[in-house]
């Protein structure tokens, strides 16, 4: 197959392993997506806030969906591999073989997936250590990171997990060592997610308070001693067990991965904006902040000098983009969200039947009838006595508190179709709301951010997406191609390849711009009205708790 310049076309394989499936991408240069396949994967919550999965099942679901997407392709023109996954902990043994993180002692189960909030005892302590290392995670780790989960293990599951383990991977090295055989970690991860410095490497005074000072045996062998840049070619390539698992040739370029978050940043944040009369056009790739939203959420902003953001995790040096600063707002439930409050009501059971009749998602049908409800007033309008507050997973940024719950204002007693519909506005608005807080926060100790570019499972849904632009202020980008997090696993594979001269050069030839919704600004002071409220719900929130652990 030739372009129609008669140039040979490369193609570049990215694969992505989210919550719940592992997505594969054959991308061409010029960063269409040609062929795509998806597969689900196993997931074990054995109790509450445990979630697991197994690395052999999430393995052999990246081959089956990349033996689908290179169907009918002439494989020598595949010339680059990239993966990208959750920041999920995978535990192997001293022969990489999978190691139970269970009380079951279930070897098949050997991953503590990123949103196990198991070890909330064990990062209550290291963050009251107020170690240096805190800085860069915005004051206060995350139950999310690795150190925790790590902590976790030593101290529950010392014999049967903790004394026979020989490698603590982030999900995305995992991967990137299957394909390569090579134990070398993405700077993405390490720094991300585990306290490693891009500048000063490992801190051994860290690992020492917290009482894991054993990972340090063999400088960090255990936990990665050898570090790679994303996108830079990890080892010789594709290994011939690999390529035939995958189905691809041998020894094909492999780029150091990156968390599945930052793939989405790096695969949209770059892209060309001329002419769209856009805010941050003209302007440095620093006025743009990358929203990646799907189960969670991710906010990506980056930065030319570091900048400290309160719960903000970062700064971290060329995690994402080379060369720059990335700070990573969050927010720990929002898809799931949207999906607990729908599912969760009496209605539902109605919406289901009536979507199904019209032939559309449940999404879909709900944005509709929004439409039919909210008569002349513009749709946000609805909630005018209706407030949420989204954590019910507890607060990621900008407050860093696990223990914050969700919180609903303005209830009725009814439990109609409407009803649900409106929670589902609130719901989706307290997410926007969210994500306006996490970056006022940004922009308030030196973020200049005019212009919001969005993707992810939710980014398909135009309410979500226009309630962003209109509680932000701020135009929403969305990508030409909408998997933009494929995309960036994709230019990994790209730039590891030397088909081009750097990242940025991939990133500027493979990213296009597609839809760009517009705010409604005569709605600001509405939304503005609805922050106020949004901010003291959880005021009254922390007053509650101060009341009841009273004297």
């Amino acid at each position: 197959m030739q372009s129609e310049n008669m140039e040979p076309v490369n193609y570049y394989v990215g694969i992505d392993v989210g919550t719940a499936s592992v997505r594969a991408a054959l991308v061409d240069q010029l960063g269409t997506v040609v062929a795509y396949a998806d597969q689900k994967i196993q997931m074990w919550a054995p109790q509450p806030d445990h979630y697991e999965q197994s690395s052999d099942d999430i393995w052999a679901a990246c081959c089956t969906v990349t033996k689908k997407v290179i169907q009918g392709i002439n494989i020598g023109q595949i010339r680059g591999l990239g993966f990208d996954a959750t920041c999920s902990l995978v535990v192997l043994d001293n022969n990489f073989h999978p190691l139970a993180v269970n009380v079951e002692g279930d070897c098949k189960r050997n991953i503590i997936m990123w949103m196990d909030h198991r070890a909330s005892d064990q990062v209550a302590r290291i963050n009251g250590t107020r170690h240096n290392v805190l800085c860069y995670v915005g004051g206060v780790m995350s139950v999310e990171m690795q150190p925790p989960k790590l902590l976790w293990l030593k101290e529950n599951l010392q014999e049967s997990c903790w004394e026979r383990a020989g490698c603590f991977f982030d999900l995305p090295d995992f991967l990137s060592w299957k394909a390569t055989g090579v134990t070398a970690r993405s700077l993405c991860t390490l720094v991300c997610k585990w306290t490693y410095s891009s500048e000063k490497g490992w801190d051994d005074s860290f690992w020492r308070m917290i009482g894991l000072e054993d990972l340090m045996t063999d400088k960090y062998t255990k936990i990665g001693n050898e570090v790679l840049p994303p996108g830079a070619p990890v080892g010789n390539g594709l290994t011939p067990d690999a390529a035939e698992d995958l189905g691809l040739p041998s020894g094909i370029a492999v780029g150091a991965s990156l968390i599945d978050a930052h793939a989405g940043g790096l695969g949209m944040i770059g892209a060309s904006v001329r002419g769209y009369n856009l805010p941050c056009e003209n302007q440095p790739i620093t006025s743009r902040i990358a929203v990646i939203c799907g189960t969670s959420s991710c906010h990506m902003g980056i930065s030319e000098n570091p900048l400290f953001v309160p719960g903000v995790w970062g700064p971290y040096y060329s995690a994402m983009v080379p060369g720059f600063w990335l700070n990573e707002g969050g927010q720990s439930a929002t898809g799931k969200l949207i999906e607990h409050v729908v599912q969760g009501h009496a209605a539902f059971p109605e919406l289901q039947k009536k979507a199904a009749a019209s032939a559309q998602s449940i999404y879909t049908y709900l944005n509709g009838h929004l439409d039919l409800i909210k008569k002349s007033l513009p749709v946000g309008f609805l909630t005018v006595d209706l407030h949420v507050w989204p954590d019910f997973h507890g607060n990621r940024s900008p407050l860093a508190d696990l223990t914050l719950k969700g919180m609903v204002v303005g209830l009725a007693l009814s439990q109609s179709l409407d009803d649900l519909a409106l929670l589902y506005l609130a719901t989706i608005q307290a997410i926007a709301l969210g994500t306006r807080h996490i970056v006022e926060t940004m922009q308030t100790v030196g973020h200049h951010i005019n212009t919001l570019f969005m993707c992810g499972g939710l980014s398909k849904n135009p309410l979500f997406v226009q309630m962003h632009a209109d509680i932000m202020g701020m135009p929403v980008v969305l990508a030409q191609e909408v998997e933009s997090v494929l995309i960036g696993a994709a230019i990994l594979g790209a730039y590891a390849s030397e088909d081009f001269a750097s990242l940025q050069d991939a990133m500027e030839k493979m990213e296009r711009v597609g839809e760009i919704v517009l705010p409604n600004h005569k709605d600001k002071r509405f939304y503005d009205k609805k922050y106020q409220v949004f901010l003291k719900l959880v005021e009254h929130q922390q007053q509650y708790k101060t009341i009841m652990q009273s004297t």
